[in-house]
């Protein structure tokens, strides 16, 4: 199979599940053995302490990239600064990459991963990262609560009060401010799509463009992907079961619109770009989100890349696969930034 590429804004694409697992490629197999060999226990076995001091992929990454005898420092091009920013019930730690030169630079608002409850900004620096130094953009890489210590909508308030923050406070951190998107990954996927929504709806700046890596965008685990994927590393369903238990209170919560995307309103929003693995539960999440915003009239642009998994994202410097992701993204961002 090769990667494919729905361009959702004309309505004309369907994609249908193969109903089996795909194959890592070498290159996505090689980080998984690594992930393997730092033998971390069954996140969904865990308490949410323990879960967030297993081993994660951008540890083996790291290991991988010692193996082959390559580069472990970040690559040049932006600095990385540690802030604190206002978030919906007191001040976040945020990363914020600036890329070289004087700007203002365009900004991107970007949330990591981890369903709501493990993870940080740091795990997910790659994907940060990569964004400033190939959309030459400010990032601001913000935590937010995590599950089940506070529950949702805690994590979705906090997304919004750092996007907020952003703009207000753009010219310290060398951004202009008319210039801003969101971006995000997994569980920091919908998170982007959700604030897109919520400046909608309360009337905020509207952001220029959105980029959902393998979002969240509905709330159960019934979908075509989930099946073939059921078992899937390093993402499957039990873990997906885990994270919903943990950030939602009641079955009332999974089908808010702000964890069900595709169950809530799509309209008026920017241009969004989703990316999407083959071998990944949340693969029709994406792909059903980018008909969704169609049908609402706006603009998905949807790619999913074969053979690779959840977490690919900010692998370049082990995985091609994950350098094109990271331009094509970032394309879709300067893109938005110029108009």
């Amino acid at each position: 199979m090769k990667d494919h590429v729905t361009t959702a804004d004309t309505g004309s694409a369907t994609i249908q599940a193969s109903g089996k697992p795909g194959t890592p490629d070498a290159e996505m197999q090689a980080v998984l053995d690594q992930l393997a060999a730092l033998h971390g226990k069954p996140i969904e076995t865990l308490t949410a302490d323990e879960a967030r001091k297993q081993p994660t992929p951008t540890d083996a990454v790291k290991q991988l990239l010692v193996k082959q005898g390559k580069p472990t420092a970040p690559p040049a091009g932006t600095t990385l600064t540690h802030h604190m920013v206002g978030g919906a019930a007191g001040q976040l730690s945020a990363n914020v990459y600036t890329p070289d030169g004087d700007g203002p630079f365009p900004i991107v608002v970007y949330f990591h991963g981890g369903g709501w409850v493990i993870a940080s900004k740091d795990v997910y620096d790659g994907g940060a990262r990569a964004l400033s130094i190939n959309a030459h953009a400010v990032v601001i890489s913000a935590d937010y609560r995590s599950a089940p210590e506070h529950k949702f909508p805690a994590a979705h308030d906090d997304a919004v009060a750092v996007y907020k923050w952003a703009i207000a406070n753009a010219a310290s951190i060398k951004g202009d401010p008319k210039r801003v998107a969101l971006a995000g990954e997994s569980a920091g996927g919908n998170l982007a799509v959700a604030t897109a929504m919520a400046a909608r709806d309360q009337q905020l700046q509207a952001p220029l463009a959105v980029i959902s890596v393998y979002p969240i965008a509905t709330g159960d685990t019934v979908t075509p992907s989930y099946a073939e994927n059921a078992m899937a590393k390093p993402l499957n369903r039990a873990m997906m079961t885990w994270f919903f238990d943990k950030y939602a209170s009641s079955a009332a919560d999974r089908q808010d619109p702000r964890i069900n995307l595709v169950a809530g309103n799509l309209m008026d929003l920017p241009p969004v770009t989703i990316i999407n693995a083959q071998i990944d539960p949340l693969r029709s999440d994406g792909e059903m989100l980018a008909r969704k915003i169609t049908e609402a009239g706006g603009k998905a642009d949807q790619k999913t890349y074969d053979g690779v998994t959840h977490e690919f994202f900010g692998m370049g410097g082990v995985l091609a696969k994950a350098k094109d992701a990271e331009s094509y993204a970032a394309d879709a961002l300067k893109r938005a930034f110029r108009k």
